[in-house]
């Protein structure tokens, strides 16, 4: 069920108080948050046989990359160091913000507001050709209507960033992306990613999806993903109304380094955009629990749009 500011977060913490200890430890991270800043990496990286690294395992360590106002604005490409001192990831620099505790938990419309605006804060913004910016511009001020996850559509790729759980064969790859409220609702999603040297389907040939046909390659330890054949029913972003056309091209990039990975994506879409955009890259921090799980995620049933009488979203 998708709900819109503050009390989404009363619900979800009513029904993270019902939910078996067991699953709670599994889902969500053990390790307090001290910083927003992107984790720093412990530990060796593990290799398969053919010497690849190894990227199995469940990636929410900090909890899932969209769940929770702190991961939310360092995946937008904010790190808030102290109170009153937020820095921009892409340009490496010191913002002048309002004061704001860094780790305690956002409970109140207020609060809410104010990470609202942080997450706007980030330099790093996908360039549209002219005659787009004013659409661009009514998606985002509309956006409680028009945003495509407020329907319970999936994410899409790459809005729903860095997958919850990856399996990892010889020859293809498995990527989870679990249902889940926050900073936009969405169904779970899958995604089953071939590494085995074939080649793409023409363009023409595709019906588009959300996830489009992606196909994977090592270029020495990160791996590439390269994706097309999209349907142009999502946006690219988490916020900012940043639609595409059907034919972007998305090019991601995954690197482990010890317990975390770092997440890239490259946006190509000409008909739309003026230039390649690529996302501020993003850390996922692995699970510490060996048994750790992906509890099932509830299905997604639109029950707010039509009683939201303001503009006022994330």
């Amino acid at each position: 069920m998708r709900l819109s500011g503050y009390s989404r977060i009363i619900v979800a913490a009513a029904v993270l108080c019902l939910l078996p200890a067991a699953v709670f430890g599994q889902e969500f991270s053990q390790i307090p948050r001290t910083s927003n800043a992107p984790p720093k990496p412990s530990g060796t990286t593990p290799r398969t046989p053919d010497g690849h690294p190894d990227l199995t395992g469940v990636w929410n360590g900090l909890g899932d990359n969209l769940l929770g106002v702190p991961n939310q604005i360092a995946n937008n490409g904010l790190a808030i160091e102290s109170e009153t001192s937020t820095r921009d990831l892409h340009s490496g620099l010191l913002i002048a913000t309002f004061p704001r505790a860094t780790t305690r938990p956002l409970n109140n419309e207020q609060s809410e507001r104010a990470a609202s605006l942080l997450r706007r804060v980030g330099s790093n913004r996908p360039v549209y050709k002219p005659e787009y910016w004013e659409m661009v511009k009514n998606l985002d001020h509309n956006a409680n209507e028009e945003d495509p996850s407020n329907n319970c559509m999936p994410a899409g790729i790459p809005r729903a960033g860095i997958p919850s759980y990856i399996g990892q064969t010889p020859t293809y790859f498995i990527f989870i992306y679990p249902g889940q409220g926050g900073l936009i609702a969405t169904q779970t999603m899958y995604r089953m990613i071939p590494s085995d040297g074939r080649k793409h389907t023409p363009l023409q040939d595709l019906d588009g999806t959300y996830t489009g046909e992606s196909i994977a390659h090592w270029e020495g330890d990160t791996l590439v993903v390269d994706a097309w054949g999209f349907t142009s029913n999502t946006w690219f972003d988490q916020i900012g109304g940043y639609f595409h056309s059907e034919n972007m091209h998305v090019i991601e990039r995954f690197h482990r380094d010890g317990n975390t990975l770092t997440w890239t994506a490259t946006v190509e879409d000409p008909d739309v955009l003026l230039e390649p955009w690529t996302t501020t890259p993003r850390v996922a921090l692995l699970n510490p629990r060996p048994d750790a799980m992906l509890p099932e995620s509830l299905p997604c049933s639109e029950r707010d749009l039509g009683h939201i009488v303001t503009k006022e979203h994330h």
